[in-house]
């Protein structure tokens, strides 16, 4: 996907970040965080994650009190994103300026939980593992 658009949007985006973003970012850059990698506003199908960690297929979405108005439209792009294969965890930019240390224990807990298109299913139809 990388190379076939232009990347000014990407640029503009990591260039104009929240406060919020900024934090995480120093926290999550470099393989900081248990190893890692992570990407800024990394474009995945026609949206611009805030941050993504493609091993993981995690996507960090940072909201602040603009998101209220935009249920609905978080929501479609969760969904989204989701059917792609990723798992999307949201959190609250105040909870990560003021509770740091526990957005990043957040993150770790959706990096070390499995992902569910990768688990085991259990096919009740023919009682077998899939």
């Amino acid at each position: 996907m990388r190379g076939r658009h232009p990347h000014h949007r990407e640029r503009n985006l990591r260039r104009s970040q929240t406060e919020a973003e900024r934090t995480l970012w120093q926290h999550l850059r470099d393989r900081r965080l248990l190893g890692y990698k992570f990407r800024r506003q990394h474009r995945i199908d026609r949206f611009y994650p805030d941050f993504v960690c493609l091993q993981a297929r995690l996507i960090i979405e940072l909201d602040g009190s603009q998101h209220q108005d935009r249920q609905h439209y978080d929501e479609t792009r969760t969904r989204r994103l989701e059917r792609l294969g990723y798992r999307v965890l949201r959190l609250w930019n105040d909870d990560v300026l003021l509770r740091t240390d526990d957005a990043l224990a957040a993150i770790a807990a959706s990096l070390a939980a499995p992902h569910p298109s990768r688990r085991d299913t259990f096919s009740p139809q023919r009682g077998e593992k899939e």
